[in-house]
C-alpha cells in the first residue's frame, strides 16, 4: 500500500513537472516579447536592456527556468501587463466567477446525465434510448460557441426572455459585498435577494448551456458502462433470486459502474473549471476564461502562464482525486 501511494506521488510529482517545464518553454517559444509587452514598441533603448536585465531574460534558459522554478514555489507567478496586479491575486480574483458557473452546470449535468444514460441502457435499443443517443451526439458536435450565440439571440434579443451578458445588472453592481466571490453564493448570505435573483437569472443561461455539453458526455459514459455491468453473470444471478427491476438497476449494475463513473466527471468537472473559454467570452462572465483571453490578445504572458498552469493543476488534481476515489468505490481496481 505504502509502495503504490508513493509511486502514485512521484508520478503525480513528475506530471506537474512535466507541466511547469512545457508551459515554461511554451512561453519563451511564443513570438511575443514579453518585455515590448511591458514598455511598448517606442520604449528607448536603454529601457528595455534594463527591463530584460531585471527579468533575467539575458540570461540562458536553463538558468530563467531556475529563476521561475523558485518564484513558482514562493507562489509568485509574475505580475500582470494588463491588470497591474500579481497574477496570482487576479486568479484568485477571477476563479470564483469560473467556480461558480462550473459547479452549477456540473450539478445539472449530473443530476439529469446519469439518469438518462441508466435508463437508455435499461432500454436499449427503444425509442427512449435512440433520443438519449442522439441528444448526446448532438451535445458533442456542436460547436460550444455556436450555441451560445444562437441562445443570446433568441432568449436575449428576440424574445427578451433572459438577461444580457455578465454576472448582474449595472444597477446591482457593486451592492453585493464579495464574501465567497461568488455572486449568488454572496448575495444569498448578505440576504439581498433582488441581487440574488438577478444574479441567478445571468447564471442560469450559461449554466444550462455548459451543463448540456457536460451530460451529454456523461449519459453516454453512463450507458456505455451500464450495458457492460448489465451483460455480467451477477446481474442475471439477481434477476434469477427475484430482485426487482430497480434493485437490480440501481444498486447492483449502477454500483458496479460508480468507481470508473467518477473518473468520467472528475475530469468533465476539470474541464469546466479550466475556464470554459469560449462560453466565458460570449456571455462576458468575469472568469477565468475570460481572464485568459484578454491576457492572450493583450501579449499578457505572466497572466496566460499563471493561467494555464493553473488549470493543468486542476486536471492532475481532480484526475488523483478521482484515481482515489474509484480506488475505495472498486476494490477490483489496484
Amino acid at each position: 500500500m505504502t509502495s503504490a501511494s508513493l509511486s502514485r506521488l512521484t508520478g503525480v510529482a513528475m506530471t506537474l513537472f512535466g507541466l511547469i517545464l512545457v508551459t515554461f518553454l511554451i512561453g519563451r517559444a511564443m513570438p511575443i516579447d514579453p518585455v515590448m509587452a511591458i514598455v511598448g514598441d517606442r520604449a528607448p533603448p536603454d529601457v528595455v536592456a534594463r527591463i530584460r536585465l531585471e527579468l533575467g531574460l539575458d540570461r540562458s534558459l536553463v538558468e530563467q527556468f531556475w529563476i521561475y522554478l523558485q518564484h513558482l514555489l514562493q507562489g509568485d507567478l509574475g505580475k500582470s501587463v494588463m491588470t497591474g496586479q500579481p497574477v496570482t491575486r487576479d486568479i484568485l480574483q477571477f476563479f470564483p466567477a469560473t467556480l461558480e458557473l462550473a459547479t452549477s452546470a456540473m450539478l445539472i449535468a449530473v443530476v439529469i446525465g446519469v439518469p438518462l444514460g441508466v435508463l437508455a441502457a435499461a432500454r436499449q435499443g427503444s425509442l427512449f434510448d435512440n433520443i438519449v443517443r442522439v441528444i448526446s451526439l448532438i451535445g458533442q458536435s456542436l460547436p460550444v460557441f455556436v450555441l451560445a450565440l444562437i441562445c443570446l439571440l433568441v432568449f436575449y434579443v428576440k424574445l427578451d426572455f433572459a438577461p444580457g451578458t455578465g454576472q448582474q445588472d449595472v444597477i446591482f453592481q457593486g451592492m453585493v459585498p464579495t464574501i465567497t466571490g461568488m455572486v449568488v453564493v454572496d448575495a444569498a448570505l448578505d440576504g439581498q435577494w433582488d441581487a440574488f435573483w438577478d444574479a441567478l437569472a445571468h447564471l442560469a443561461m450559461p449554466a444550462l448551456l455548459l451543463a448540456y455539453f457536460s451530460l451529454s458526455v456523461i449519459a453516454r459514459m453512463t450507458r456505455t458502462f451500464m450495458l457492460d455491468a448489465l451483460s455480467g453473470e451477477y446481474i442475471i444471478t439477481a434477476r434469477a433470486k427475484g430482485l426487482s427491476g430497480p434493485r437490480v438497476l440501481w444498486r447492483h449494475a449502477f454500483g458496479n459502474i460508480a468507481g470508473r463513473l467518477m473518473t468520467v466527471l472528475a475530469l468533465t468537472y476539470a474541464g469546466l473549471l479550466e475556464g470554459a473559454v469560449l462560453t466565458e467570452t460570449v456571455f462576458s462572465w468575469p472568469g477565468l476564461g475570460l481572464y485568459l483571453t484578454r491576457s492572450l490578445l493583450n501579449a499578457d504572458m505572466n497572466a496566460v502562464l499563471g493561467a494555464t498552469l493553473v488549470i493543468g493543476a486542476i486536471y492532475v488534481g481532480l484526475n488523483l482525486l478521482a484515481d482515489s476515489l474509484q480506488r475505495r468505490l472498486d476494490p477490483r481496481v489496484d
